[in-house]
């Protein structure tokens, strides 16, 4: 069962009160019948998505709905239809699906999508006729919408922006997509439809990912200031190999031959790794700062020298 599916399973046993429940038929009606004066039938693959839309029905209208279901050939999932029998135009006007004179609103009416709860009850609808979210176990975040028109596309990702969700639309072959990539705003878009144990699984592995992502962040972080330090070690130690070469030690005065005899004997420490170690067996302290500046010396020594040499 894909998360998808398990997201509409769980919000489908959820319901509102009158007026919530009424915005949510809104959206499902705007999003999944075929625009007929005549006819209110509407096609789902979720049984528990059909039985949820046949309450809805039932209790807003007490009126008869028909379900039923058939088998394609071209899908693995049966089909399940709700066909509407009874108040039709009634319906469609209640809905701000049409108007009084019987043309197709691009966008609910304000009345209806007033307060919150119904605002709420409206994305919860399309959710459950267009929506799509992506399992986090399995692939990156990812949540969309597809939806016929351009205004009603625009006006869903207004309504989604309300609660900060940052969604964007962008043009497909055969409507528009409304999307949302970031993950923090998909876990707060389930809380908006109450999909609250979707909601702990997706925070379980948002969080799991996000530390495991910054683990190895810190890993390679590590890797690179190992490698960093290894090459700065030797570039060191091939100047003092120089120098020795060139000059000997005796040229040198006993701090810069101090800090000489112990990198030539710690050749893959820190530098901050070898000013610990210093402080310790010679018993003054040391800084890395105080290092640093003596292995400073040292390279404007040896540069000193190959620019003499190449004189």
């Amino acid at each position: 069962m894909s998360f998808t599916t398990k997201v509409k399973n769980e919000i489908s046993n959820n319901y509102n009160n009158s007026s919530a429940n009424m915005a949510e038929l809104s959206a499902i009606l705007r999003n999944s019948y075929l625009k007929e004066l005549n006819n209110i039938e509407i096609t789902t693959e979720n049984s528990t998505v059909c039985k949820h839309i046949y309450t809805l029905f039932k209790e807003i209208y007490n009126i008869n709905v028909k379900t039923e279901f058939k088998d394609t050939k071209f899908s693995k999932n049966r089909l399940y239809i709700i066909t509407v029998l009874d108040k039709l135009e009634i319906i469609l006007k209640d809905l701000a699906v049409i108007s009084e004179n019987n043309e197709f609103l691009d966008i609910p009416s304000e009345y209806l999508i007033n307060s919150e709860d119904e605002k709420r009850a409206y994305l919860k609808g399309t959710f459950l006729m267009t929506g799509s979210i992506n399992d986090p176990k399995t692939s990156m975040y990812h949540l969309e919408f597809f939806i016929d028109y351009l205004e009603e596309a625009n006006f869903f990702s207004n309504l989604l922006n309300e609660f900060y969700l940052n969604s964007k639309v962008i043009e497909r072959e055969k409507g528009y997509m409304v999307y949302i990539k970031e993950a923090e705003k998909i876990g707060d878009f389930l809380r908006i439809i109450g999909a609250n144990l979707a909601v702990m699984y997706y925070e379980d592995i948002r969080i799991y990912r996000d530390h495991k992502n910054m683990t190895n962040r810190l890993n390679n972080c590590e890797q690179a200031n190992i490698e960093k330090s290894m090459l700065t070690s030797s570039k060191q130690i091939e100047d003092i190999n120089l120098i020795i070469e060139k000059l000997g030690l005796d040229f040198v005065d006993s701090k810069i031959e101090e800090v000489i005899n112990y990198r030539l004997k710690y050749p893959e420490t820190s530098l901050q790794e070898l000013s610990e170690i210093m402080t310790i067996e010679t018993g003054k302290q040391i800084t890395k700062s105080g290092l640093n500046h003596r292995f400073r010396k040292i390279k404007e020594l040896a540069t000193r020298i190959r620019e003499n040499k190449e004189d």
